[in-house]
């Protein structure tokens, strides 16, 4: 069952033969996270959405595990993207555009939000190496090209720096949570107009 919207806010249930998801958003929350994917590396990176955006996060994934880790990584990306589309209602007030610069030590990463009505992941990272423990960092960009065509914003996504690439990973997913606080933050000025000269997003 998908409730409706209430207060920014927004809970989802995808339910398909490979995995079952719920999401449970709140965008005006305290950064509390209750992550439960059955992936240890995704919960960490869920994490720090949650905490440096801002953002309250109930996520629980049951997966087809025993293949591997790429339907629930994907389809928890695809649900946490109708979840925020839905916690946004029309998006009246808003300030829209997000953007974060994010270091920890010698990585660095850039993330650019708009939210648009228009589905565009733009993905430029190069990692130092293809598993990060059990996890494999091909699934990151599988995690965003579901969130965006569901949230349906644009997102470009660059690694400046790192060595690391857990330092990567992670530099991406806090930015991602930064970049979301500041495009999903109401604007006082504008509390009653959509921020789009089309009248719509």
């Amino acid at each position: 069952m998908n409730l409706p919207s209430s207060l920014r806010q927004a809970r989802v249930i995808r339910q398909t033969l490979e995995t079952s998801v719920i999401v449970e958003i709140n965008l005006d929350g305290t950064g509390q996270a209750h992550l439960a994917t059955g992936v240890p590396f995704l919960d960490h990176m869920l994490d720090q959405i949650a905490r440096h955006g801002m953002i309250d996060l109930h996520v629980e994934c049951q997966g087809d595990l025993h293949i591997d880790a790429h339907h629930s990584v994907e389809d928890v990306g695809i649900t946490l993207g109708q979840a925020l589309a839905r916690a946004l209602g029309d998006k009246k007030g808003l300030v829209r555009y997000g953007f974060a610069l994010i270091p920890l030590d010698e990585a660095l990463s850039q993330v650019v939000l708009d939210l648009s009505g228009r589905p565009g992941l733009f993905y430029n990272i190069s990692y130092t190496r293809a598993m990060i423990g059990t996890f494999d960092v091909d699934l990151i960009r599988e995690f965003f090209q579901g969130f965006v065509n569901h949230a349906q914003v644009t997102l470009h996504i660059d690694n400046l720096k790192g060595i690391n690439a857990h330092h990567q990973a992670e530099t991406i997913f806090k930015a991602m949570g930064r970049a979301l606080r500041m495009a999903t933050t109401v604007d006082l000025r504008a509390e009653a107009l959509i921020p789009s000269t089309k009248g719509l997003l």
